[in-house]
């Protein structure tokens, strides 16, 4: 599975060992910043990460800052993405299993690396259960 990942300032470090932890499970990972501890303004990593999970380059994007909040409202500001703010594996099961989430948000400050790569670990093995859920995805996009 290829994953987009994206990070501001204050996620960076997290991204950097959660890449580490993705590629040792076999991942194959696309880093689209930031690259260092620089302040950074997180919408432009949100739209990086969102382009190439719409482009199909990637099969999901992963986004973190200092809570995930910005980076999922930015996230869901690029047409075709649904992101998720995940703050457990439950909410991370269900926003695959139920919103077909193709990009999880996580917050650096809420949560350690080991967690965050359980959530990833959860949603990148949860299916969509389509049905009922297809079609509240559609009014979301408005088809």
């Amino acid at each position: 599975m290829r994953i987009a990942l994206g990070s501001d300032h204050a996620g960076f470090e997290a991204k950097e060992l959660l890449i580490k932890a993705l590629i040792k499970d076999g991942f194959t990972i696309l880093d689209q910043g930031c690259f260092n501890t620089d302040s950074v303004d997180y919408p432009d990593f949100a739209k990086a990460v969102g382009k190439v999970v719409v482009e199909k380059h990637a099969d999901g994007g992963v986004l973190i800052c200092g809570t995930g909040i910005g980076m999922s409202i930015a996230a869901n500001k690029v047409d075709g993405i649904r992101a998720a703010l995940v703050t457990s594996t439950e909410h991370a099961r269900l926003s695959k299993e139920h919103n077909n989430a193709n990009v999880i948000c996580m917050g650096a400050r809420m949560q350690t690396v080991s967690e965050m790569k359980n959530f990833v670990d959860v949603w990148t093995k949860s299916k969509f259960e389509a049905g009922r859920h297809q079609q509240r995805i559609n009014k979301i996009e408005l088809k």
